[in-house]
């Protein structure tokens, strides 16, 4: 390794003109205190480096080679354009030279145009027509005498007309052209028994709000006047005497956007009257409130119409295989059960908020419990009796709820909403949310939750919860609290409890294994965060639906959770196609590195690899509360950073002199926390630069932008270090003070941060920093070599996975060169788990000097740098893997690998402390054997949840497809089950609707047949093995029939 002079200083300078550069080097007399320490005797390649005016978050390491990229496919393609077309790439260029001719244009439409279009009248032919549509939405840019331009708007009667007065055109209403709309008779018939809307009726529709001239017909006295509207297409805003209506058009429109983009009904009846007149002149009347009202309407109908107008089928079966209700389930096998899981999750959003305005006398709740929310007089009768519950407590590793339940309480009507979802498929279920009136107690999420099971068979629950921990105990002690109609008749065994994987490390050690879906049989690939993915959607309406009163808030969230849920249904259509293809890909790769793993083990030990597979199904099998038993966990824990942080910021609040707790803004770990990150960072970039000897433009715009970032958090860091460790310069030796003199020209990831372990003195170090600075950061270096090392071991465990699989399966230069790329990335893992490690430990050194805590972070050379199955180098292998290198070989640090095969020195093997810190003594056997055992399960655990995942999907696929049949089926049923009591005219309009929704999805079910024919078919193959392990899955997504909905792209797993 070239270590770089530690005593030679340079500094770059550069001439005015920019072409000259001089770089003289001088010799630096080293500080004193470095020669006669300790400090510079151990580990002095690390020293060596750490002090050079070269000074780089490499630590001088040449180990890991730069890659000279090839031409190898990555499997991700960027093609560059052969010729550039300016008109489509470019679009604003080229309007740009035309914005004149535009302008004139649209000008030149403010007049009559040329005087073919204005001469004589576009319908009758008429001499000088002064009337045209505006905008010319109708009929182009034709004017008209009068009375044509009002008979054809007969049908279009709020459009808006434009009269040519001589040298301008002026607006004109319809109804001041004398336009009149009769109702119950078609367009241009005459009614003998007419009367008169009121003479300030008012049509709200696209083109703005105005007044319209309406009749309406009383040769029917049945026939209500409400009727008359809906069936021309207005919507009444009351149901007597109505005076302004809205048209269907404009609803749906608003309804769109109110669901994608939550704009209120405020914003856009504002919009339409700006659209209506913008000048203030004549201002358009103020229809809000009426508007408001018919969207109410509009949105409870439309879950009426959609359900089938109150039918009720018990849907029980229209998915399920045929004799399903006489599968004795105690008998069926273990890989087919698992398939009937009903998966929740729930949790509570408190962005959902509702104010105490107006009450349910004036806007009632209609349809209670017929929708999304729980059955609400039912709900109120059960919170009456529960007014003093506290709310839940919390795992102490998870405290959000509690800062959620103590906030923005006052005035609220509700605090927030709970909700339960598919945790499979992101729907919400039927009476499976409901409002909160204090925080997330349980009598709250208790009713919630066992509202929405009302509606389930299942076999096993398995419910996700953020405090599932938490939420497990006392739960059928609790569920007897509720009315006994709500109870559910199933085996307590087969309910479990578990934590979504995105919150479940935030929580204390023991839950990690009991509550993880990793762990836990037949989850497959399900994580449990779909709830929070869901809310997502929900929050943008949190600001509308604040001031609302409870009818309105009711209805207007039914409708978006029932949006949210139909373009969820359309969108899964591609995502469980994605899903398979994901879980057939990976699921064969990690079968392919488990069972090469597992092969290797059973050549030596095959009993004890039994005994943990047993132990792995009797894990999986139950419910657990703790992970004392579990196989997935080692027994040791040490204090990581993380734990280290929590530590030190109780300690650092202060205490005002009423003895509350106040937390400062900035505090010494804040500052320090600054500077390992951004450490941390300029080791990444600068392992990454030298890592590609030929960066591509993609690879050099990212780096420059991560130095660009970089540069941003060291003006903060100096910011900071101003304040902690002021005249900082004075204390520097002179090649330290030459390094910070030389900042402005360096790149980012060389600038040197000179926290307080780079100050060697200790009197120095202690002038130079605020009180206690160093001990805080002794105590976070501490953390971050014990983090380096955890790194540096999972680093070595997957290289070892990795070479295995590779040496085994692996043939061919195509194959050969893939598992190369894979292993290279791992190195590049492992190396910079090693120069963190020892940049960390080094720092260490100087502030705490030598101790006890030496026995557990010690000196770590390359030779250390093992995996468990690898023994140190000999001489003569470590000059062949040097000359491998210098031929452009993968740089890799570590041994040779012994386990599994006979080798040379086996006999003498001995493990790398770093497998047994903090221990006196040579590694025991039992320690080698916890730790194999851990990876052993961990990978079995990996294997079966992908493989469990492609059951899962297939049994999804195919319900999708039987739900599609079984609803074409029941809209058949329902398109006559009301003929002998309605007219003929309705009749025709129930079956016109049931014959639309029954071949919607008839054709969608085919196409589903057609589209995931081939996916299906990959996934049956890899249940059977007939794809030969280590052979590169290559599944197409999508066959080109019918097109592809996007709306699903964001589904991620959380793991």
């Amino acid at each position: 390794m070239h270590i770089h002079n530690p005593h030679i200083g340079q500094v770059v300078s550069v001439s005015a003109n920019g072409r000259n550069v001089s770089a003289p080097s001088h010799e630096v007399i080293p500080d004193a205190s470095l020669a006669s320490s300790a400090y510079g005797e151990e580990d002095p390649q690390t020293n060596a480096a750490v002090e050079s005016f070269d000074f780089s978050y490499d630590l001088g390491d040449t180990s890991l080679l730069a890659e000279i990229q090839g031409d190898e496919s990555d499997g991700i393609v960027l093609t560059a354009k052969r010729k550039v077309y300016q008109n489509s790439d470019y679009p604003m260029l080229t309007w740009a030279q035309h914005q004149d001719e535009y302008l004139d244009e649209m000008i030149r439409l403010e007049g009559r145009g040329y005087s073919a279009i204005y001469s004589t009248c576009g319908g009758c032919g008429a001499r000088d027509p002064a009337y045209r549509c505006e905008n010319q939405l109708c009929f182009g840019p034709s004017l008209f005498c009068k009375s044509c331009i009002v008979d054809r708007h007969a049908v279009a009667p709020t459009h808006w007309i434009q009269e040519w007065n001589g040298n301008r055109f002026e607006r004109r209403s319809l109804a001041s052209l004398g336009l009149v709309i009769q109702l119950g008779h078609p367009v241009g018939s005459y009614c003998p028994n007419s009367a008169a809307a009121h003479k300030d009726f008012v049509v709200i529709d696209v083109t703005g709000i105005q007044h319209v001239c309406v009749n309406f017909c009383h040769c029917d006295s049945d026939l209500e006047h409400r009727r008359q509207l809906m069936r021309v297409c207005w919507w009444p805003a009351t149901a007597r005497d109505p005076q302004t209506c809205a048209t269907f058009g404009v609803i749906r429109l608003f309804r769109l956007l109110n669901c994608v983009g939550k704009v209120t009904a405020h914003d856009f009846l504002r919009s339409l009257e700006f659209l209506t007149n913008n000048d203030g002149l004549t201002p358009a009347p103020d229809r809000r409130r009426a508007f408001r009202h018919i969207i109410r309407q509009y949105r409870t109908l439309l879950i009426m119409k959609r359900a089938g107008r109150g039918h009720d089928p018990s849907g029980a079966g229209m998915n399920l295989p045929d004799g399903w209700d006489k599968i004795n389930w105690d008998t069926m096998p273990e890989d087919l059960r698992y398939k009937y899981f009903l998966f929740l999750a729930q949790d509570s959003n408190f962005r959902m908020v509702n104010r105490n305005v107006s009450s349910e006398a004036k806007d009632p709740v209609l349809h209670d419990g017929c929708g999304y929310f729980v059955n609400w007089s039912d709900y109120s009768k059960h919170l009456r009796s529960h007014v003093s519950e506290e709310e839940i407590s919390s795992c102490s590793g998870f405290q959000a709820m509690f800062l959620a339940n103590k906030k923005r309480i006052k005035g609220l009507r509700t605090t927030g909403i709970a909700g339960v979802t598919c945790a499979r498929h992101n729907m919400w279920i039927a009476n499976g949310l409901g409002p909160l009136q204090w925080g997330e107690r349980f009598c709250n999420v208790d009713f919630v939750l066992f509202s929405g099971l009302l509606h389930f068979i299942f076999l096993y629950l398995i419910l996700s919860y953020d405090i599932g921990c938490q939420y497990g105990k006392n739960f059928w002690a609790r569920m007897l609290d509720l009315p006994e109609t709500m109870h559910i008749k199933s085996d307590r065994g087969k309910v479990w409890f578990k934590v979504p994987n995105f919150h479940l490390p935030a929580h204390q050690a023991q839950c990690h294994s009991a509550y993880s879906f990793h762990y836990m049989w037949g989850a497959g690939r399900s994580h449990g965060e779909t709830v929070e993915q869901n809310w997502e959607f929900t929050n943008g309406a949190a600001a509308s639906t604040k001031l609302m009163g409870p009818g309105s808030w009711f209805a207007t969230l039914e409708d978006l959770f029932a949006f949210h849920n139909w373009r969820r249904q359309v969108s899964w259509r591609d995502i469980l196609a994605r899903r398979m293809a994901e879980n057939v890909k990976e699921g064969q790769a990690h079968r392919d590195a488990f069972e090469a793993f597992d092969a290797a083990l059973k050549e030596r030990e095959p009993e004890m690899v039994e005994s943990w597979k047993k132990w792995v199904h009797q894990w999986e099998s139950r419910q657990h509360t703790n992970g004392i038993e579990s196989p997935f966990e080692v027994k040791e824990k040490v204090m990581s950073m993380r734990d280290i942080r929590l530590k030190l910021e109780k300690e650092e609040l202060l205490r005002n002199g009423e003895g509350v707790e106040v937390e400062r803004e900035d505090t010494p770990s804040t500052f320090l926390l600054l500077g390992l990150r951004i450490e941390d960072k300029q080791r990444h970039l600068t392992i990454d630069v030298k890592a590609v000897a030929n960066p591509t433009e993609v690879q050099s715009l990212d780096f420059l932008k991560r130095r660009t970032a970089l540069l941003k958090e060291l003006r903060s860091f100096r910011k900071l270090q101003r304040q902690y460790m002021p005249n900082l310069r004075r204390f520097l030796t002179t090649t330290q003070q030459a390094v910070w003199d030389s900042e402005v020209d360096r790149q980012a990831e060389s600038v040197r941060l000179f926290m307080p372990s780079d100050i060697v003195d200790t009197e120095k170090r202690v002038r130079a920093c605020a009180l206690g600075l160093p001990a805080v950061e002794a105590s976070l270096r501490t953390g971050e070599a014990r983090e380096a090392l955890d790194g540096l071991r999972n680093g070595l465990r997957t290289r070892t996975m990795t070479n295995r699989f590779r040496l085994r399966h692996c043939t061919g230069q195509r194959m050969l060169t893939r598992g190369q790329g894979i292993l290279r990335q791992v190195n590049v893992k492992i190396h910079k788990a090693k120069l963190r490690y020892q940049y960390a430990r080094n720092a260490l050194l100087r502030l705490k000097g030598h101790g006890v805590w030496e026995n557990e972070l010690r000196v770590l050379d390359d030779g250390d740098v093992r995996a468990l199955n690898e023994r140190v180098l000999t001489a003569e292998e470590a000059e062949q893997r040097e000359s491998i290198n210098d031929y452009g070989g993968v740089a890799e640090e570590g041994g040779v690998e012994l386990f599994g095969v006979v080798a040379a020195g086996e006999g003498r093997r001995k493990l790398s402390w770093i497998w047994y810190t903090n221990r006196s003594s040579d590694p025991s056997e039992p320690e080698l054997v916890e730790a194999l055992r851990v990876e052993w399960c961990k990978a079995y655990a990996r294997m079966r949840r992908w493989d469990e995942d492609v059951v899962l999907v297939e049994e999804e696929m195919r319900r999708t497809i039987e739900y599609g049949h079984a609803m074409r089926r029941i809209w058949a049923e329902r398109a006559r089950a009301r003929s002998a009591t309605v007219s003929p005219e309705l009749l025709e309009g129930l079956e016109a609707y049931a014959a639309e929704q029954g071949a919607r999805e008839r054709s969608t079910s085919e196409m589903l047949t057609r589209k995931w024919g081939g996916i299906r078919e990959k996934g049956r193959a890899f249940r059977a093995r007939e794809i030969d392990g280590g052979v590169e899955v290559i599944v197409p997504l999508d066959d080109g029939d019918g097109p592809v909905d996007r709306d699903g792209d964001d589904e991620e797993d959380d793991d």
